[in-house]
């Protein structure tokens, strides 16, 4: 790590501090959502840290500690907008835990994206969780901000728990947030799917980009087949390192066309060729229902968020 991206994750840990000491909580929204509730003429500028660092709206300098504030700004944490201020990252909680994403808009093809996906994601593995199943070795595909694999961390702390992504943003933020979790067990390592993790797991989970994405920003585009693609090697991949008694669970996205779920036909297909155990939730019908304006998705007629859950078979 080199000194500007030591200084900037120092300073992002400071941020996390303060934050939580202050018992800052922000539950971080759609695009769409967001976008409606900052064009509201009262959000012009933040009154609070949720409105700085929660709407990334800008900023007075009396709004944070004069230290913090110097040491946000000198770690380009924070930048001058006008004669306000302007954060270069957002903060999520997660029940009592804090975590750092990117900055709204999440235009940038590095950007490190939470939302409402994340907090379903999270909700599923703590079910499977509190089924009491053990842990000794796990793996979070594309792990964004970590949310993920600190959560199987911390509920299995004898586990050792892996996570992989192949955005440097996304690792820088994972690492980031791991520390400010207290999780000693958890390892950050770029990988693409599982291809740079070692060995095989017990415990596989992943939330993989699902949308047609035109400017093939990696958070948010899952290729080819309607989005589907990178889903489909993920579930494949897993599928291949799985221990004897190892499970998965991937959150997804699954196009509807004429009322057949396309991700789940492929999926039963590699499934089936593995002879797997497999359960499959429909958890939401309908989201980003604005996406099918685009040619992409000619004919489908809704987009469901979806968890599948899979063993390995005998």
């Amino acid at each position: 790590m080199d000194n500007q991206s030591s200084g900037f994750a120092q300073g992002v840990a400071a941020l996390l501090k303060d934050l939580s000491i202050r018992q800052y909580q922000f539950i971080t929204v759609t695009p769409a959502t967001h976008e409606r509730v900052v064009s509201r003429e009262k959000y012009a500028v933040a009154e609070t840290l949720r409105d700085a660092f929660g709407w990334n709206l800008p900023f007075q300098h009396g709004l944070l500690r004069s230290d913090l504030h110097a040491q946000l700004q000198s770690a380009d944490v924070i930048m001058p907008c006008g004669n306000l201020w302007h954060s270069k990252v957002r903060v999520a909680s997660l029940g009592e835990q804090l975590l750092v994403h990117s900055a709204y808009p999440t235009h940038q093809a590095d950007a490190v994206f939470f939302g409402p996906d994340t907090y379903r994601f999270v909700t599923a593995i703590s079910r499977r969780l509190n089924a009491g199943r053990p842990v000794k070795r796990a793996a979070d595909i594309g792990c964004g901000t970590g949310a993920a694999g600190i959560l199987i961390a911390r509920a299995r702390p004898e586990a050792e728990v892996l996570l992989g992504d192949i955005n440097a943003r996304a690792l820088q933020f994972a690492t980031i947030n791991t520390a400010a979790a207290s999780a000693a067990n958890v390892s950050v390592q770029y990988s693409d799917i599982l291809f740079q993790l070692p060995g095989d797991f017990d415990f596989i989970v992943a939330n993989p980009p699902y949308m047609v994405d035109a400017a093939r920003r990696g958070y948010r585009d899952g290729g080819a087949a309607h989005g589907t693609e990178l889903s489909l090697r993920i579930l494949a991949s897993s599928l291949e390192r799985l221990s004897p008694q190892g499970s998965g669970l991937i959150y997804t996205g699954a196009p509807v066309r004429r009322g057949v779920d396309l991700f789940r036909k492929e999926a039963e297909v590699l499934l089936a060729k593995h002879g797997a155990r497999w359960s499959y939730e429909e958890i939401d019908p309908d989201v980003f229902g604005e996406e099918l304006e685009q040619a992409a998705y000619a004919g489908v007629e809704r987009i469901a968020a979806i968890v599948i859950e899979f063993e390995k078979g005998e």
